[in-house]
């Protein structure tokens, strides 16, 4: 983490060198000072990052370097604070510029005295360690040989993964026979078979039973079993799998076998497995780098069904090698409530069922293991030594969890994050601020990554996608996780595993990088840059200085507390340099807060929930904000000194409620919203209030790629459709009309301009579909409600490469639609709602192939289920609501593996009674 800080703050430092000319006169050389100094000690951090944990030495030296970036950083943003805030336009602005000039020269002479002694701190920090050559080297050797004390612990992790019993895994035998139906299918040319999955899963455990299995071992002439480090010496792996291949034959290696030439080594190891049987593990391969430096090792041809068995963390690396060579990945789940209940009791109580008075306890600890393997044997066996007659000693180790995972445990769940980029560990870290069991949208994660500074700028890329390819990385580590999935990707929810969430916050708290303040853990932290607050503040015990404050997020709890949170004592404790302010579902929050518009370093602003009533002016103080969100308040209208808000890229203002199908108020926005060019994201705009001219001026905002605009009518049309023209970075797009009636004139629209839409919601009487909706190649998403097309839309529609889900809402006035052969070849969910004249729909054969829910609701005239049912081989799930009494269903379990009849409660969202049958 201290390479990411100083890495971080040399950008920094690099940055406002570059950008902030005017501002730095008078320190500019402190400035470039204190950079190159930090610079000169970077090439260290990575290598003593990864070590500090094994190195006492080193874990002081790293945590001194870290502290000193850290200053420097406060130092920065204390400057730019007090020279930036108060810097205005005009004649005002002069009176107030001379009237500061003494104090802005004292000012600039302290922060010039305190660079300078930063300068002083690091140059004493490298000079006083005479042996930074002798460290880098012992790193070095540590991370590339084998033989070191730090991969030696690894490992040893790695073997003692591997000697787990049989026994101790329960519902192995089941996934043992699955990989095994992998190994020994028909394919003759070599084939990798990659199991994947988070750190603690068993997935060593697992490929080990697998690999000494006797069938197996009798299928393959040659069996070789290779771990790869972290850093490892490809060499050496190499000689390795010469070394276990030769002896197995009980042969002298050939000549060339200690080369240090790698391509030697590789032609040495496919000389001797071409024409021949064989199966090799490579166990716990961490990067595509890795694959690619060992793939070519092994010859795909003429092996007579030789595998590769490849576990990994990465699904990077799963997809990768499966795809290049046709292979399969086997996505290790986590045990079943049922499988981590019978192996807590195998190794709690030996066998023995759990006593009935701790079963409460224990259901609450086994919750908090997920069905991690690693996590169930390891806290079974500290409950083991315990009382069962003491239950007091069980809710000790519940509420120290954290604690009792210290040793092999914490190490192997560290590996993960140990081996991230530096710019990703500060991204990982951020996530233990959110409560056990939250879950969370990436663009929000993205949007608080951006705000703290996380994110890099890479020319050609927005920040926004720069920030969702690091969170995609987290995904395909295994160390974020899908909690729910949803057909809008965007409102996917991801998750931590509890575990692993234990040991990054007890980093952070550790490196003074976050801190969660709750009833469990009431105490605030001296020195806190990232604070998240589950209880009251004045619940909380010890002083508190918020000087340092970088983000501040509450996340009140649903319990007697909740209603006693409080806002106004954090603005008297300095919050100046915080740039974060998450205030979700804040209780009786009704008014908003004055104090958050003297934060003139925030960036990121979120009231979602709240009963908030209105912006005020002042907002216009928040020149550096980029996110408002104040969703789900009773907010209407924005004032018009939101305009000077310039770096403004999403503003989210809207109110829900909840029916049969969503339904929105939006907001009125200030004439002149097309001067916020920086803009996103958008939604709702009301476009009544500004009329054509609002409309018409949206097509200014050429960086907007989501767009939800409400209240329109047939005078828009021509407006509309001139502005989206010229917004070709549009991912999604919502309209809705004042009425059902209103026409959304849409025709003149080409559809090169739309080419990145991804989502499309038309809400409003069309006719006829749009000529252009049939090119849109990237849509996946599309919503048609009050269209009233009496023409059959599906011909139009199913060529579309992409779309994965369509919804029809009073959209069709025909009496029937067919799906054509090899129409809608990804389409997955297909829903019909209040189609009043609908009798007949026919699916012929080649339709549909992809096709996982079908659902309809309110179609009175649909008497029989569609034709062509049996040919929708992954159809899951089909729905029936508020349809004809005299709906005919036969034969359903010949195509579906359930169904839904039943009626919609009281016009209600998503509230049915009937069943599944």
């Amino acid at each position: 983490m201290a390479e990411s800080a100083v890495t971080f703050l040399v950008e920094k430092l690099s940055s406002l060198l570059a950008k902030e000319v005017n501002l730095l006169g008078g320190v500019r050389s402190e400035v470039a000072a204190a950079r190159d100094e930090l610079e000169r000690i970077k090439a260290f951090l990575r290598a003593a990052d990864a070590s500090e944990d094994e190195d006492e030495e080193i874990k002081v030296w790293v945590k001194q370097v870290r502290e000193v970036a850290y200053d420097a950083e406060d130092i920065l943003d204390e400057f730019l604070y007090r020279f930036g805030a108060h810097q205005r336009p005009g004649f005002y602005g002069y009176l107030i510029k001379m009237a500061r000039t003494i104090q802005t020269l004292k000012a600039r002479r302290r922060v010039a005295s305190q660079l300078a002694s930063i300068k002083t701190r690091v140059s004493s920090i490298s000079d006083g360690h005479q042996r930074y050559a002798q460290i880098l080297s012992r790193l070095e050797q540590g991370s590339s040989s084998s033989g070191s004390a730090g991969n030696n612990t690894l490992f040893e992790l790695r073997n003692d993964a591997r000697l787990l019993e049989e026994a101790q895994l329960v519902g192995m035998e089941q996934r043992k026979q699955k990989l095994k139906g992998y190994l020994f299918d028909e394919a003759s040319s070599l084939r990798v078979v990659a199991v994947v999955g988070m750190g603690g899963l068993g997935k060593t455990t697992l490929v080990n039973q697998v690999y000494k299995d006797s069938e197996v071992k009798k299928h393959f002439q040659h069996h070789v079993w290779i771990t790869l480090s972290q850093s490892f010496k490809l060499e050496e792996l190499l000689k390795k799998i010469i070394q276990q291949l030769f002896d197995s034959i009980r042969q002298s290696q050939p000549q060339g076998a200690q080369s240090n030439d790698s391509h030697e080594l590789k032609e040495i190891i496919r000389d001797f497995l071409r024409e021949r049987r064989f199966l090799v593990v490579l166990d716990d391969v961490w990067e595509v780098q890795s694959w690619d430096a060992l793939k070519h090792a092994f010859p795909e041809h003429n092996c007579e069904g030789s595998r590769l068995l490849l576990t990994t963390r990465n699904t990077k690396v799963s997809s990768t090698s499966t795809r290049e060579f046709k292979g399969d990945s086997y996505h290790l789940e986590p045990l079943s409530e049922e499988e981590s209940w019978s192996l807590f009791c195998e190794k709690t109580f030996q066998g023995n069922p759990c006593p009935s008075h701790l079963e409460t306890i224990f259901g609450d600890i086994l919750k908090r293991c997920e069905g991690l393997p690693l996590g169930i044997v390891a806290i079974s066996g500290v409950l083991s030594s315990k009382d069962i007659n003491k239950i007091e000693e069980w809710n000790m180790v519940y509420s120290n969890l954290g604690a009792e995972l210290e040793g092999n445990v914490r190490r192997i769940l560290s590996l993960s994050f140990n081996d991230l980029p530096y710019y990703l560990k500060s991204c990982f870290l951020y996530l233990s601020l959110f409560p056990e069991d939250s879950t969370f949208h990436s663009y929000y994660i993205v949007r608080l990554w951006i705000a703290e500074g996380f994110v890099q700028e890479i020319k050609g890329r927005t920040l926004e996608e720069v920030g969702e390819s690091y969170f995609n990385e987290l995904l395909n580590r295994s160390l974020v996780q899908l909690a729910r999935e949803n057909s809008d990707k965007d409102w996917n929810r991801f998750k931590i595993h509890d575990l692993v969430r234990e040991i990054v916050l007890a980093k952070a708290e550790d490196q003074n990088f976050a801190a969660i303040v709750n009833a469990k853990n009431p105490r605030m932290p001296e020195k806190v840059r990232r604070l998240s607050m589950c209880t009251p503040l004045e619940n909380s015990q010890g002083d508190y200085n918020f000087s340092r404050l970088r983000s501040l997020l509450f996340f009140p709890l649903e319990d007697d507390s909740a209603s006693s949170f409080s806002m106004s004592a954090f603005f008297n404790g300095g919050l100046r340099l915080l740039k974060v302010l998450n205030c979700q579902n804040f209780p009786n929050l009704e008014r908003f807060p004055e104090g958050i518009t003297k934060l003139y370093n925030l960036r990121f602003l979120s009231l979602e929930g709240t009963e908030v009533a209105s912006v005020p002016p002042s907002i216009g103080k928040l020149r550096n904000l980029e996110t408002l969100d104040v969703s789900e308040t009773r907010v209407e209208e924005l004032p018009v000194e939101i305009l000077k808000l310039r770096r403004l890229r999403h503003i989210i203002v809207y109110r829900s409620f909840f029916s049969r199908f969503n339904k929105f108020v939006g907001f009125k926005a200030p004439p002149g919203i097309e001067t916020l060019t920086s803009l996103q994201t958008l939604t709702i705009i009301n476009a009544s209030p500004g009329g054509v001219d609002l409309i018409g001026s949206l097509g200014m905002l050429k960086q907007l790629r989501k767009l939800w605009i409400q209240e329109l009518g047939a005078e828009h049309g021509a407006a509309l459709c001139s502005s989206i023209q010229k917004l070709s970075c549009l991912r999604e797009l919502w309209m809705e009309t004042r009425e059902e009636d209103e026409v959304l004139d849409l025709h003149n629209i080409s559809s090169p301009a739309l080419q990145c839409l991804q989502g499309l919601y038309m809400h409003g009487c069309l006719e006829v579909l749009p000529n252009w909706v049939s090119q849109l190649s990237s849509l996946v998403i599309l919503e048609l409600r009050w269209s009233k097309l009496e023409v059959d839309p599906l011909e139009t529609l199913q060529a579309l490469p992409n779309l994965a889900v369509l919804t029809f809402q009073k959209a069709y006035g025909g009496e029937a639609l067919c799906f054509k052969a090899g129409g809608f070849q990804m389409l997955k969910e297909l829903a019909f709602f209040s189609l009043g004249k609908l009798r007949l729909v026919t699916i012929e054969k080649g339709a549909l192939p992809r096709l996982e829910e079908l659902f309809f609701e309110d179609c009175k005239l649909l008497e029989q289920v569609p034709s062509g049912l049996e040919f929708l081989t992954n159809l899951k799930k089909l729905g029936f609501v508020n349809m004809a009494d005299e709906l005919v269903i036969e034969n359903r379990d010949d195509y579906v593996a359930s169904i839904f009849i039943g009626k919609n409660k009281n016009n209600a969202y998503y509230q049915y009674d009937g069943e599944w049958i």
